[in-house]
C-alpha cells in the first residue's frame, strides 16, 4: 500500500511538473513574439533563454547567438554556441563564430569560419573577409585568391559598411576590395611598392571618392614616401 502511494504520488509529481514546464514555454513563446513586436532586443534575449533552459535546441542557441552578436555582444554569443569547428554546425552558427572572434581580435581562429561559410556557399562578400584576415596573418598568397575571386564576383549592387568614422559609411564592394589590394601589394614590398599601393588607392578612390579608409591609407603612404 506504501508503494502505491508513493507511486501515485510521484506520478502526480511528474505530471505538474510537466504541466507547469509547458505552461512556462507557452508562456515564454507569447513574451518572445511579444518582445519582438516591441522590437525590444534584451527582452527577445531574456524570453530565448529561457525557452533554452526549459526546452534546449542547438536552433534555440544559435538564434539567440546571433542576437547577442548581432548587437556587438560578441563573448556572450560566443559564451553561448563556444568557438569549436563542427561539421555539423549551421550556417547561423559559423557565422556568428566568423563575425565574433574577428570583432574580438582573433583573427585565425576567425578565418576558420570564414573559409568554412565560403566552401559551403561562396561569394564576393565573405572573399573580403577572407583576404583582410589573411592579410593580418601574412599570408599574402592567399589574400590575393580571395581578392582577386571577390573582384571578378563582385557586383554593382553589393556594399560593403565602414565604421571608423563617427558616422558608418557604405562603399562599393569592388572599391572595398580594391582597397585590400592596395594594402596587399604595399605588404608585399614596403619598401619598393608604396607607388604602386598609392596608384591603386587611387582606382579605389575613383570609383567611391568618399572612402575615407582609403583617403586615410593614401596619405600615410605618401607621408611615408615623402620621408624616405
Amino acid at each position: 500500500m506504501k508503494k502505491f502511494l508513493l507511486l501515485s504520488i510521484t506520478m502526480i509529481t511528474l505530471s505538474a511538473s510537466a504541466q507547469t514546464k509547458s505552461e512556462l514555454e507557452k508562456h515564454f513563446e507569447k513574451y518572445y513574439k511579444q518582445m519582438t513586436a516591441q522590437g525590444d532586443i534584451q527582452g527577445i534575449i531574456n524570453a530565448m533563454t529561457h525557452l533554452d533552459v526549459l526546452n534546449p535546441t542547438q536552433a534555440r542557441k544559435d538564434t539567440l547567438a546571433y542576437v547577442y552578436a548581432s548587437e556587438g555582444r560578441h563573448l556572450e554569443a560566443l559564451n553561448t554556441i563556444g568557438i569549436d569547428k563542427n561539421p555539423t554546425d549551421s550556417n547561423i552558427n559559423v557565422e556568428v563564430k566568423a563575425l565574433s572572434l574577428k570583432a574580438l581580435n582573433q583573427p585565425k581562429r576567425a578565418l576558420e569560419h570564414y573559409e568554412v561559410l565560403f566552401q559551403r556557399q561562396a561569394n564576393a562578400y565573405l572573399a573580403y573577409e577572407i583576404a583582410d584576415l589573411k592579410i593580418q596573418l601574412n599570408d599574402l598568397a592567399g589574400a590575393k585568391t580571395a581578392i582577386e575571386y571577390g573582384l571578378t564576383n563582385a557586383t554593382s549592387d553589393m556594399k560593403r559598411t565602414y565604421y571608423e568614422m563617427q558616422t558608418p559609411y557604405q562603399v562599393s564592394l569592388s572599391a572595398a576590395l580594391t582597397y585590400l589590394r592596395a594594402i596587399l601589394i604595399f605588404n608585399e614590398d614596403k619598401e619598393a611598392n608604396t607607388n604602386e599601393a598609392v596608384a591603386v588607392l587611387n582606382r579605389a578612390l575613383a570609383t567611391d571618392p568618399n572612402f575615407n579608409l582609403a583617403k586615410i591609407s593614401k596619405e600615410a603612404l605618401q607621408a611615408r614616401a615623402a620621408k624616405e
